[in-house]
This record gives C-alpha cells, structure tokens and sequence, in this order.
C-alpha cells in the first residue's frame, strides 16, 4: 500500500478527489505539512501533495527545508503532463506541490501516476 499524505489549505479536496479514484493501492490521509515531514523522515509515507493559493511557496516550505530540494516539486499554477509526472516520479521526486485552483486536475494525475508505479 502506498500512502500519501496531503497538505497545505486544500488538504481535504486532495483527500477526497484521490480518494474519488477508488485507487486500492492507494491510503491517502490529510496530514499537516510538519507532521508530513517527521512521517517521511520515520519512513511511514511514500508521498506529500501540498496545496496553497500559488502552489510554490506554503505548500512545500516545511518540507522542502526538512527533505531538501531534490525530492521536492511544485507546479505552481501550471497543469503537468502525464508524462511530465512519470519523468518527476522516475527522478525520485515525492513531495509535489500545486495551487487550489487545479486539485480537479493534478490531484487525480499524480494520483494515477502514483499508483500506476505500484
């Protein structure tokens, strides 16, 4: 089972839009961004999808800070490809932040995307 935790001001639309999907591989729980951080750190979660107005900034601070650069992405306001997302995945990227205005969108991309990698 993979589990993602979500973030950020739109935490509870991440949650249900996955949640939506009836993905079995799927345990998606909202979370609080430190929370997130110290759950990554003990190896209890796979991925972290942090929401904010712009999708750069809030979303990812705490992680990124914590984690580092290197596993973290934001879209900001842009709509990724599926392609896009399995390249980012393939990196090694697990932190993914996106602005509210596109949870319709992104959540249920990297979503798939997640799950599609087992």
């Amino acid at each position: 089972m993979t589990k993602i935790l979500t973030g950020g001001v739109g935490k509870v639309e991440v949650t249900r839009a996955i949640g939506a999907l009836g993905i079995d591989s799927l345990d998606v729980i909202a979370s609080s961004d430190m929370d997130a951080a110290m759950k990554f750190r003990a190896g209890q979660a796979d991925y972290y999808l942090g929401t904010c107005h712009t999708g750069a900034g809030a979303s990812l601070g705490v992680l990124v800070g914590l984690m580092g650069s290197a596993v973290c992405h934001t879209f900001g306001r842009g709509v990724p490809t599926e392609a896009e997302v399995d390249a980012l995945l393939a990196e090694g990227k697990k932190v993914f932040g996106f602005s509210m205005d596109q949870i319709d969108v992104v959540a249920p991309l990297l979503a798939r995307s997640i799950g599609a990698r087992g």
